[in-house]
């Protein structure tokens, strides 16, 4: 190795050399500093207790209310169909529109029914001169019959001919008013107010009129306000409403028109209102249910028949019931529980029994007393048997307070 790479050589080591001293006498000296600190470190703080929510039960008195599955039907409904056959002139009506009573819906060609009227006329008019001419044959016969000019044979003859004239005037008159309410007919209007369906027949299609129900279809027309709602109720309740009514707690649905609310689809609470007007009169075997029916209230025609909705029957008597945030309920398995703040802050679940949702708030038959502390918000955080840092929830507004 030569001069230069020897020194150069030589240098690198030294420097090496001198960083492993370094390093090691760091940890020397930090081996000192630990052999020599006669404390143990620190342990960590504990966490301080988690903070939630609570309120106490609010008491109010309930009255339950029964939920069922109903159905809208139109209180009245007609198949417009035509009295007299023949073509169609017109269609007076727009298609899903609303329509009044007596509103022209359809022409039907009246030129056949004004002919037969003409004809029926004309014959009329032969029955009154006829009738005219028997009178005055009589009344001859009468005259003649005291200077026993004709026998009283002829003036009963002319009797019995004026009589038939009468009859055949009769006949007349009918037959004409017959072609008449024919004519009439072809103008096919409403028989009642309610919203149309489409026009089945077209101007120009040839249709048959009868008055026993095989004549052709023309439309429909459904009333809309107020309207219909069906729903079953099961046998359980009705015994239980039965109950109540022979206790003198609820009125019966047979002889008082019980509240009922009704919810459509998509909604959070209910729309509208009405009345019971009809309980059937027997179970139906193979559901056990007892068919029931409400009258709606439907002034904005939003209810269409055929919609579903859930309808509410009132379902007890007023009663004095513990009601929370229906939020402060959690399940455990198959059980409902609350979590309450004991006295010294720490948590417990307690097992209950619900009621109904009553404005929001959920009723608690069983499980809870008044002055129980109930967690409403942070049930994440809680955790039973520790302790949490409970703060009053705000008191809720009242009924009749307005923002």
């Amino acid at each position: 190795m030569s001069g230069p790479d020897r020194n150069e050589h030589f240098v690198k080591t030294h420097d090496f050399v001198l960083l492993r001293l370094c390093a090691i006498a760091g940890l020397l000296a930090a081996t000192f500093a630990l052999a020599g600190c006669g404390q143990p470190a620190s342990q960590a703080a504990a966490p301080p207790p988690p903070p939630v929510t609570v309120a106490q039960p609010v008491k109010r008195t309930v009255t339950d209310w029964d939920e069922f599955t109903g159905r809208f039907e139109a209180v009245e409904e007609v198949q417009v169909r035509p009295r007299v056959g023949g073509f169609v002139n017109s269609v007076e009506f727009q298609d899903g529109a609303i329509v009044h009573q007596g509103d022209l819906l359809y022409v039907i060609d009246p030129r056949p029914f004004e002919a037969v009227a003409e004809q029926a006329d004309g014959q009329l008019s032969d029955a009154r001169a006829k009738v005219e001419l028997a009178k005055r044959e009589l009344d001859r016969g009468l005259n003649l019959v005291q200077t026993s000019a004709v026998s009283e044979q002829a003036v009963d003859q002319r009797r019995q001919a004026l009589q038939a004239a009468h009859a055949a005037e009769t006949q007349a008159a009918g037959a004409l008013k017959a072609a008449r309410l024919n004519i009439e007919f072809t103008h096919v209007t409403a028989p009642l107010t309610g919203r149309v369906s489409r026009h089945l027949v077209s101007p120009g299609n040839l249709v048959q009129g009868s008055d026993t129900g095989t004549s052709t279809l023309l439309t429909s027309i459904v009333a809309l306000d107020p309207i219909y709602v069906y729903f079953d109720m099961d046998e359980a309740t009705f015994i239980k409403y039965s109950k109540l009514w022979f206790e003198g707690r609820r009125p019966s649905s047979r002889d008082t028109a019980n509240p009922v609310q009704v919810t459509l689809a998509g909604e959070t609470k209910p729309s509208h209102e009405g009345t019971i007007n009809f309980l059937d009169n027997r179970l139906d075997v193979s559901t056990g249910t007892l068919r029931s029916r409400a009258v709606i209230k439907n002034t904005d025609l939003s209810i269409l028949p055929g919609q579903f909705g859930r309808v509410r029957l009132i379902g007890s008597a007023p009663y004095e019931a513990l009601l929370i945030p229906d939020v402060a309920v959690a399940t455990d398995q198959s059980r409902k529980i609350v979590f309450v703040v004991k006295p010294d802050d720490t948590v417990e679940a307690r097992p209950v029994v619900l009621g109904p949702l009553d404005e929001g708030l959920r009723v608690i038959r069983e499980g809870l007393k008044a002055e129980d502390r109930v967690i409403v918000n942070g049930i994440q955080r809680a955790r039973v048997g520790a302790k949490v840092a409970p703060s009053p929830a705000p008191a809720p507004a009242k009924s009749g307070d307005k923002s």
